[in-house]
Protein backbone atom coordinates (compact mmCIF):
# COMPACT_ATOMS: atom_id res chain seq x y z
CA UNK A 1 0.00 0.00 0.00
CA UNK A 2 1.39 3.36 -0.80
CA UNK A 3 1.16 6.55 1.15
CA UNK A 4 -1.46 7.98 -1.13
CA UNK A 5 -4.91 7.30 0.74
CA UNK A 6 -7.49 5.22 -1.59
CA UNK A 7 -10.54 7.43 -2.13
CA UNK A 8 -13.78 6.43 -3.97
CA UNK A 9 -14.40 7.11 -7.61
CA UNK A 10 -17.30 9.38 -6.61
CA UNK A 11 -17.89 11.61 -3.66
CA UNK A 12 -20.52 10.78 -1.23
CA UNK A 13 -22.86 13.84 -1.56
CA UNK A 14 -22.80 16.23 -4.01
CA UNK A 15 -21.92 19.94 -2.72
CA UNK A 16 -22.67 23.26 -4.19
CA UNK A 17 -20.49 24.16 -7.21
CA UNK A 18 -17.06 25.36 -5.13
CA UNK A 19 -16.51 28.85 -4.89
CA UNK A 20 -13.23 30.24 -5.28
CA UNK A 21 -11.69 33.63 -4.26
CA UNK A 22 -9.87 34.69 -7.55
CA UNK A 23 -7.76 37.20 -6.38
CA UNK A 24 -6.67 35.28 -2.93
CA UNK A 25 -6.34 38.33 -2.20
CA UNK A 26 -4.82 40.02 1.06
CA UNK A 27 -7.39 41.66 3.54
CA UNK A 28 -7.12 45.11 5.32
CA UNK A 29 -7.38 45.11 9.02
CA UNK A 30 -10.80 47.29 8.54
CA UNK A 31 -11.86 43.98 5.86
CA UNK A 32 -14.52 42.44 7.79
CA UNK A 33 -13.43 38.83 8.23
CA UNK A 34 -16.59 36.24 8.32
CA UNK A 35 -16.12 33.14 10.13
CA UNK A 36 -18.35 29.98 10.53
CA UNK A 37 -17.96 27.44 12.78
CA UNK A 38 -18.31 23.68 12.27
CA UNK A 39 -18.74 22.12 15.83
CA UNK A 40 -20.04 24.34 18.24
CA UNK A 41 -19.24 22.69 21.84
CA UNK A 42 -17.10 23.63 24.61
CA UNK A 43 -13.59 23.21 22.59
CA UNK A 44 -15.11 25.39 19.26
CA UNK A 45 -16.29 28.01 21.73
CA UNK A 46 -13.12 28.45 23.90
CA UNK A 47 -11.05 28.29 20.15
CA UNK A 48 -13.12 30.83 18.25
CA UNK A 49 -13.49 33.06 21.28
CA UNK A 50 -10.25 34.32 21.05
CA UNK A 51 -10.76 34.60 16.97
CA UNK A 52 -13.71 37.00 17.20
CA UNK A 53 -11.65 39.14 19.76
CA UNK A 54 -9.65 39.97 16.86
CA UNK A 55 -11.25 43.31 15.49
CA UNK A 56 -13.33 42.82 12.25
CA UNK A 57 -13.95 39.40 12.91
CA UNK A 58 -17.05 37.29 13.56
CA UNK A 59 -18.85 34.16 13.43
CA UNK A 60 -21.51 34.60 11.04
CA UNK A 61 -22.17 31.09 10.46
CA UNK A 62 -22.79 27.86 12.67
CA UNK A 63 -22.99 24.21 12.57
CA UNK A 64 -23.63 21.44 14.90
CA UNK A 65 -25.61 17.92 14.73
CA UNK A 66 -27.32 18.87 17.84
CA UNK A 67 -29.44 22.03 17.01
CA UNK A 68 -29.58 22.88 20.73
CA UNK A 69 -25.77 22.98 21.13
CA UNK A 70 -25.92 25.39 17.24
CA UNK A 71 -28.02 27.64 19.37
CA UNK A 72 -26.36 28.49 22.20
CA UNK A 73 -23.29 29.27 19.47
CA UNK A 74 -25.30 31.70 18.28
CA UNK A 75 -25.84 32.92 21.32
CA UNK A 76 -22.30 33.19 22.05
CA UNK A 77 -21.15 34.71 18.80
CA UNK A 78 -23.33 37.86 19.81
CA UNK A 79 -24.49 38.15 16.18
CA UNK A 80 -28.11 37.54 16.49
CA UNK A 81 -28.33 37.26 12.63
CA UNK A 82 -25.62 34.39 12.50
CA UNK A 83 -27.37 31.62 10.74
CA UNK A 84 -27.76 28.27 12.03
CA UNK A 85 -27.66 24.70 10.35
CA UNK A 86 -27.20 21.09 11.05
CA UNK A 87 -25.64 19.75 8.40
CA UNK A 88 -22.18 21.77 7.74
CA UNK A 89 -22.17 20.84 4.08
CA UNK A 90 -25.18 24.11 4.16
CA UNK A 91 -22.67 26.08 5.78
CA UNK A 92 -19.93 25.81 3.36
CA UNK A 93 -22.49 26.93 0.35
CA UNK A 94 -22.44 30.33 1.80
CA UNK A 95 -20.05 32.73 -0.28
CA UNK A 96 -19.94 35.06 2.13
CA UNK A 97 -18.05 33.25 4.92
CA UNK A 98 -14.04 33.21 4.35
CA UNK A 99 -13.05 30.99 6.39
CA UNK A 100 -14.06 27.73 9.02
CA UNK A 101 -12.85 26.74 12.45
CA UNK A 102 -13.43 22.88 12.35
CA UNK A 103 -14.24 21.81 15.87
CA UNK A 104 -16.22 17.96 16.08
CA UNK A 105 -14.80 15.04 17.08
CA UNK A 106 -11.62 13.85 15.44
CA UNK A 107 -13.60 11.50 13.24
CA UNK A 108 -15.36 13.99 11.30
CA UNK A 109 -12.19 16.07 10.70
CA UNK A 110 -11.00 14.81 7.43
CA UNK A 111 -14.46 15.49 5.33
CA UNK A 112 -15.22 18.97 7.07
CA UNK A 113 -11.66 20.35 6.39
CA UNK A 114 -11.75 18.66 2.65
CA UNK A 115 -15.06 19.76 1.75
CA UNK A 116 -14.25 22.98 3.35
CA UNK A 117 -11.59 23.78 1.16
CA UNK A 118 -12.90 22.79 -1.97
CA UNK A 119 -15.92 25.07 -1.04
CA UNK A 120 -12.88 27.69 -1.03
CA UNK A 121 -12.48 28.29 2.82
CA UNK A 122 -9.59 28.84 4.58
CA UNK A 123 -9.62 26.25 7.76
CA UNK A 124 -8.57 25.97 11.17
CA UNK A 125 -8.77 22.31 11.85
CA UNK A 126 -8.64 20.89 15.34
CA UNK A 127 -5.84 18.76 16.91
CA UNK A 128 -5.49 15.50 16.50
CA UNK A 129 -5.15 16.62 12.32
CA UNK A 130 -7.53 13.68 11.50
CA UNK A 131 -8.68 9.85 13.19
CA UNK A 132 -6.65 7.41 10.67
CA UNK A 133 -2.97 8.42 8.90
CA UNK A 134 -5.01 7.54 5.42
CA UNK A 135 -7.24 10.64 6.28
CA UNK A 136 -4.31 12.39 7.27
CA UNK A 137 -2.61 12.38 3.67
CA UNK A 138 -6.08 12.88 1.87
CA UNK A 139 -6.26 16.20 3.46
CA UNK A 140 -3.18 17.64 3.30
CA UNK A 141 -3.73 16.69 -0.67
CA UNK A 142 -6.81 18.92 -0.86
CA UNK A 143 -5.45 21.48 1.28
CA UNK A 144 -2.28 21.73 -1.15
CA UNK A 145 -4.46 21.25 -4.61
CA UNK A 146 -7.15 24.11 -2.94
CA UNK A 147 -4.45 26.54 -2.52
CA UNK A 148 -6.14 27.70 0.90
CA UNK A 149 -4.83 28.47 4.28
CA UNK A 150 -5.23 25.45 6.47
CA UNK A 151 -3.75 25.52 10.21
CA UNK A 152 -4.06 22.72 12.63
CA UNK A 153 -4.97 23.46 16.06
CA UNK A 154 -1.54 23.03 18.10
CA UNK A 155 -1.19 25.47 20.02
CA UNK A 156 2.26 25.16 21.57
CA UNK A 157 3.51 25.91 17.86
CA UNK A 158 2.66 29.65 18.82
CA UNK A 159 4.13 29.25 22.46
CA UNK A 160 7.04 31.59 23.09
CA UNK A 161 8.66 29.09 25.51
CA UNK A 162 9.29 26.19 23.60
CA UNK A 163 11.85 28.16 21.04
CA UNK A 164 14.02 28.41 23.71
CA UNK A 165 13.90 24.93 25.02
CA UNK A 166 15.12 24.37 21.66
CA UNK A 167 17.57 26.81 21.40
CA UNK A 168 18.98 25.49 24.38
CA UNK A 169 18.57 21.38 23.23
CA UNK A 170 20.33 22.28 19.90
CA UNK A 171 22.88 24.71 21.17
CA UNK A 172 23.97 21.71 23.38
CA UNK A 173 22.77 23.50 26.76
CA UNK A 174 22.28 19.97 28.44
CA UNK A 175 24.56 17.94 26.01
CA UNK A 176 23.43 14.98 23.94
CA UNK A 177 19.81 13.83 24.18
CA UNK A 178 19.41 10.19 23.58
CA UNK A 179 15.95 9.90 25.39
CA UNK A 180 12.80 11.99 25.75
CA UNK A 181 9.70 10.98 27.66
CA UNK A 182 5.88 12.44 27.18
CA UNK A 183 3.31 11.67 29.75
CA UNK A 184 -0.43 12.01 30.50
CA UNK A 185 -1.59 11.10 33.79
CA UNK A 186 -5.48 11.52 34.61
CA UNK A 187 -7.03 9.64 37.68
CA UNK A 188 -10.56 8.18 36.33
CA UNK A 189 -10.62 5.28 38.64
CA UNK A 190 -13.20 3.22 38.69
CA UNK A 191 -15.85 4.08 36.81
CA UNK A 192 -14.35 5.80 33.76
CA UNK A 193 -16.96 6.89 31.27
CA UNK A 194 -19.28 4.29 33.17
CA UNK A 195 -21.48 1.87 31.47
CA UNK A 196 -23.39 2.69 28.16
CA UNK A 197 -27.40 2.52 28.06
CA UNK A 198 -28.44 2.77 24.28
CA UNK A 199 -31.50 5.06 24.36
CA UNK A 200 -33.41 7.60 21.89
CA UNK A 201 -31.20 10.04 21.37
CA UNK A 202 -32.04 13.68 21.98
CA UNK A 203 -35.22 15.25 19.22
CA UNK A 204 -32.43 17.79 18.29
CA UNK A 205 -29.94 15.69 17.26
CA UNK A 206 -28.79 13.96 14.14
CA UNK A 207 -26.99 10.77 15.44
CA UNK A 208 -26.85 8.99 11.73
CA UNK A 209 -24.74 12.34 11.05
CA UNK A 210 -22.88 12.59 14.00
CA UNK A 211 -22.00 9.02 13.37
CA UNK A 212 -20.69 9.96 9.47
CA UNK A 213 -17.94 7.70 8.55
CA UNK A 214 -18.21 5.42 11.93
CA UNK A 215 -20.49 2.71 12.47
CA UNK A 216 -23.96 3.01 12.75
CA UNK A 217 -24.27 2.25 16.58
CA UNK A 218 -27.46 3.17 19.10
CA UNK A 219 -27.10 5.89 20.74
CA UNK A 220 -25.27 6.40 24.40
CA UNK A 221 -24.45 10.16 25.94
CA UNK A 222 -21.11 9.19 26.55
CA UNK A 223 -20.33 8.63 22.76
CA UNK A 224 -20.90 12.09 22.03
CA UNK A 225 -19.55 15.33 23.05
CA UNK A 226 -16.67 15.77 26.00
CA UNK A 227 -16.14 11.40 26.19
CA UNK A 228 -16.22 10.58 22.65
CA UNK A 229 -12.38 10.51 22.91
CA UNK A 230 -13.12 7.24 25.26
CA UNK A 231 -13.98 5.39 21.88
CA UNK A 232 -11.74 4.25 19.55
CA UNK A 233 -14.11 4.90 16.61
CA UNK A 234 -14.14 8.70 16.93
CA UNK A 235 -11.08 9.11 18.20
CA UNK A 236 -7.52 7.22 19.20
CA UNK A 237 -7.97 7.94 22.91
CA UNK A 238 -5.56 10.30 25.22
CA UNK A 239 -1.84 9.69 23.02
CA UNK A 240 -4.11 11.78 20.19
CA UNK A 241 -5.50 14.03 22.00
CA UNK A 242 -2.41 15.50 24.69
CA UNK A 243 -0.18 13.69 22.88
CA UNK A 244 -0.17 15.55 19.66
CA UNK A 245 0.49 18.49 20.84
CA UNK A 246 3.72 16.81 22.86
CA UNK A 247 5.13 15.27 19.33
CA UNK A 248 4.24 17.90 17.29
CA UNK A 249 6.66 20.11 20.03
CA UNK A 250 9.14 16.86 20.70
CA UNK A 251 9.59 16.81 16.24
CA UNK A 252 10.25 21.16 16.19
CA UNK A 253 12.57 21.18 19.36
CA UNK A 254 14.54 17.69 18.29
CA UNK A 255 14.27 18.58 14.67
CA UNK A 256 13.02 15.26 14.14
CA UNK A 257 10.29 14.04 11.23
CA UNK A 258 9.34 10.36 11.47
CA UNK A 259 10.27 7.40 13.97
CA UNK A 260 12.08 4.49 12.14
CA UNK A 261 9.88 1.88 14.57
CA UNK A 262 7.19 1.64 16.75
CA UNK A 263 6.35 -1.01 19.67
CA UNK A 264 3.93 -0.73 22.34
CA UNK A 265 1.96 -2.14 25.31
CA UNK A 266 -1.01 -1.48 27.72
CA UNK A 267 -4.27 -2.78 28.38
CA UNK A 268 -7.36 -2.23 30.28
CA UNK A 269 -6.39 -3.32 34.01
CA UNK A 270 -8.82 -1.04 36.59
CA UNK A 271 -11.07 0.67 34.75
CA UNK A 272 -14.67 -0.69 34.68
CA UNK A 273 -16.74 0.89 32.19
CA UNK A 274 -17.64 0.41 28.33
CA UNK A 275 -14.74 2.45 27.05
CA UNK A 276 -12.59 0.87 24.43
CA UNK A 277 -9.40 2.96 25.25
CA UNK A 278 -6.80 1.55 27.02
CA UNK A 279 -6.02 2.88 30.87
CA UNK A 280 -2.08 1.69 30.61
CA UNK A 281 -0.36 2.59 27.62
CA UNK A 282 3.60 2.54 26.84
CA UNK A 283 4.84 3.54 23.52
CA UNK A 284 8.38 3.44 22.28
CA UNK A 285 9.15 5.22 19.37
CA UNK A 286 12.98 4.55 17.77
CA UNK A 287 14.43 7.82 16.05
CA UNK A 288 17.77 8.14 14.69
CA UNK A 289 19.25 9.52 17.09
CA UNK A 290 17.30 9.05 20.07
CA UNK A 291 14.02 7.47 21.71
CA UNK A 292 10.99 8.51 22.12
CA UNK A 293 9.05 7.08 25.14
CA UNK A 294 4.89 7.92 25.83
CA UNK A 295 3.01 6.70 28.73
CA UNK A 296 -0.38 7.08 29.46
CA UNK A 297 -2.52 6.00 32.88
CA UNK A 298 -5.82 6.62 33.43
CA UNK A 299 -6.03 5.73 36.84
CA UNK A 300 -3.44 7.61 38.75
CA UNK A 301 -3.37 11.42 38.04
CA UNK A 302 0.41 11.69 39.87
CA UNK A 303 2.57 11.75 36.64
CA UNK A 304 6.01 12.79 37.91
CA UNK A 305 6.67 14.21 41.46
CA UNK A 306 9.91 16.40 42.23
CA UNK A 307 8.36 20.23 41.57
CA UNK A 308 9.98 23.43 42.16
CA UNK A 309 8.83 25.32 44.18
CA UNK A 310 6.81 27.88 42.67
CA UNK A 311 6.33 26.78 39.09
CA UNK A 312 3.28 25.95 37.47
CA UNK A 313 2.01 22.83 35.80
CA UNK A 314 -0.31 22.33 33.11
CA UNK A 315 -3.50 20.39 34.94
CA UNK A 316 -1.81 19.80 38.39
CA UNK A 317 -3.92 19.73 40.97
CA UNK A 318 -1.94 18.86 44.30
CA UNK A 319 1.65 20.36 45.39
CA UNK A 320 3.51 17.65 43.89
CA UNK A 321 2.27 16.32 40.73
CA UNK A 322 3.12 16.91 37.17
CA UNK A 323 0.41 14.90 35.78
CA UNK A 324 1.33 15.64 32.11
CA UNK A 325 4.13 16.71 30.31
CA UNK A 326 7.63 16.23 28.20
CA UNK A 327 11.09 15.56 29.51
CA UNK A 328 14.57 15.98 27.69
CA UNK A 329 17.50 13.77 28.80
CA UNK A 330 20.71 15.03 28.24
CA UNK A 331 24.39 14.28 29.35
CA UNK A 332 24.76 17.29 31.34
CA UNK A 333 21.38 18.11 32.28
CA UNK A 334 17.53 17.41 32.02
CA UNK A 335 14.62 19.89 30.96
CA UNK A 336 11.01 19.16 32.08
CA UNK A 337 8.41 21.47 29.58
CA UNK A 338 4.72 21.69 29.23
CA UNK A 339 2.98 24.03 27.83
CA UNK A 340 2.99 26.87 30.64
CA UNK A 341 6.31 26.33 31.37
CA UNK A 342 9.93 24.47 31.61
CA UNK A 343 12.89 23.84 34.40
CA UNK A 344 16.38 22.87 33.21
CA UNK A 345 18.30 20.63 35.84
CA UNK A 346 21.50 20.04 35.55
CA UNK A 347 24.13 17.19 35.90
CA UNK A 348 27.48 17.67 37.52
CA UNK A 349 28.92 20.03 34.53
CA UNK A 350 25.70 21.09 33.20
CA UNK A 351 23.81 24.59 33.04
CA UNK A 352 22.67 26.36 35.57
CA UNK A 353 19.37 25.56 37.43
CA UNK A 354 16.49 27.63 35.26
CA UNK A 355 12.95 27.68 35.39
CA UNK A 356 9.99 29.52 33.14
CA UNK A 357 6.57 30.36 34.06
CA UNK A 358 4.36 31.34 31.18
CA UNK A 359 1.03 31.14 29.69
CA UNK A 360 -0.61 28.86 27.12
CA UNK A 361 -0.70 29.87 23.46
CA UNK A 362 -4.18 29.13 22.47
CA UNK A 363 -5.33 32.95 21.95
CA UNK A 364 -2.09 33.85 19.99
CA UNK A 365 -2.13 30.60 18.03
CA UNK A 366 -5.88 31.19 17.27
CA UNK A 367 -5.16 34.68 16.17
CA UNK A 368 -2.44 33.81 14.10
CA UNK A 369 -4.76 32.15 11.91
CA UNK A 370 -6.97 34.95 11.41
CA UNK A 371 -3.81 37.15 10.32
CA UNK A 372 -2.86 34.41 8.35
CA UNK A 373 -6.40 34.23 6.44
CA UNK A 374 -5.91 38.35 6.15
CA UNK A 375 -2.29 38.41 4.93
CA UNK A 376 -2.59 35.19 2.92
CA UNK A 377 0.97 34.36 5.32
CA UNK A 378 1.90 30.38 5.75
CA UNK A 379 0.78 29.56 9.31
CA UNK A 380 3.21 27.76 11.97
CA UNK A 381 1.24 24.85 11.89
CA UNK A 382 0.45 23.73 8.20
CA UNK A 383 -1.50 20.45 7.04
CA UNK A 384 1.55 18.89 6.71
CA UNK A 385 2.97 19.49 9.99
CA UNK A 386 0.05 18.84 11.43
CA UNK A 387 -0.10 15.82 9.82
CA UNK A 388 3.38 13.97 10.37
CA UNK A 389 3.19 15.07 14.12
CA UNK A 390 0.10 12.79 14.11
CA UNK A 391 1.34 10.34 12.58
CA UNK A 392 3.15 9.54 16.01
CA UNK A 393 0.10 8.91 18.10
CA UNK A 394 -1.83 7.19 15.68
CA UNK A 395 1.14 4.34 14.86
CA UNK A 396 1.12 3.97 18.84
CA UNK A 397 -2.33 2.96 18.69
CA UNK A 398 -1.63 0.34 15.66
CA UNK A 399 1.64 -0.58 17.36
CA UNK A 400 -0.95 -1.62 20.87
CA UNK A 401 -3.62 -3.01 18.78
CA UNK A 402 -1.37 -5.73 17.08
CA UNK A 403 1.43 -6.11 19.70
CA UNK A 404 3.94 -5.90 16.74
CA UNK A 405 7.20 -3.68 16.14
CA UNK A 406 6.40 -2.16 13.79
CA UNK A 407 8.85 -0.67 10.69
CA UNK A 408 7.57 2.74 9.39
CA UNK A 409 8.77 3.97 6.52
CA UNK A 410 7.98 7.77 6.27
CA UNK A 411 8.73 8.30 2.82
CA UNK A 412 6.01 5.75 1.80
CA UNK A 413 3.98 5.97 4.69
CA UNK A 414 3.80 2.37 5.35
CA UNK A 415 4.96 -0.03 7.45
CA UNK A 416 8.01 -2.02 6.29
CA UNK A 417 7.21 -6.16 6.01
CA UNK A 418 4.46 -5.74 8.28
CA UNK A 419 1.44 -7.73 8.03
CA UNK A 420 -1.69 -6.83 6.11
CA UNK A 421 -3.70 -6.41 9.39
CA UNK A 422 -1.49 -3.28 10.44
CA UNK A 423 -1.57 -2.08 7.17
CA UNK A 424 -5.52 -1.88 7.25
CA UNK A 425 -5.36 0.02 10.25
CA UNK A 426 -3.37 3.61 8.70
CA UNK A 427 -7.11 4.01 7.76
CA UNK A 428 -10.71 2.89 8.00
CA UNK A 429 -13.86 1.03 6.28
CA UNK A 430 -15.18 4.32 6.48
CA UNK A 431 -19.48 4.02 6.65
CA UNK A 432 -21.38 4.73 2.91
CA UNK A 433 -22.25 7.48 1.81
CA UNK A 434 -18.77 9.00 4.09
CA UNK A 435 -16.44 7.01 2.33
CA UNK A 436 -14.81 9.42 0.15
CA UNK A 437 -11.52 8.18 2.50
CA UNK A 438 -11.31 4.35 3.09
CA UNK A 439 -9.48 1.14 2.72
Amino acid sequence: MNRRSFLASSAPVALAAPYFDPANRVRGANDRIQLGLIGCGGRGRYVGGFMKEVPNTHFTALADVSLTIANRARDWSGQPDARVFQDFRKLLELKDVDAVLVATPDHWHCLAMIYSVEAGKDVYVEKPFSHNIREGRAMVEAAAKSGRIVCTGTQQRSADHFPEVAKMIQGGAIGKVSYVRVWNFVNRFPEGVGKLTPQAPPADLDWDMYCGPAPLVPYAPQRHVSTYRWFFDYSGGWITDYGAHRFDTVHQIMRADAPLAVAATGGRFNLRDDSDIPDVLQVSYDYPEFVLSYEAVLTNGHGLGGRQPGMRYYNARGEMDRPNGMAFYGTLGTIFADRIGYEVYPEKGGPERIWKNTTDATRVHAQHFVDCVRTRKTPRATAEIGHRSNIVPLLGNIAYKTKLKLKWDAAKESFDGAPREAELLLGRKARKPWNRVTV
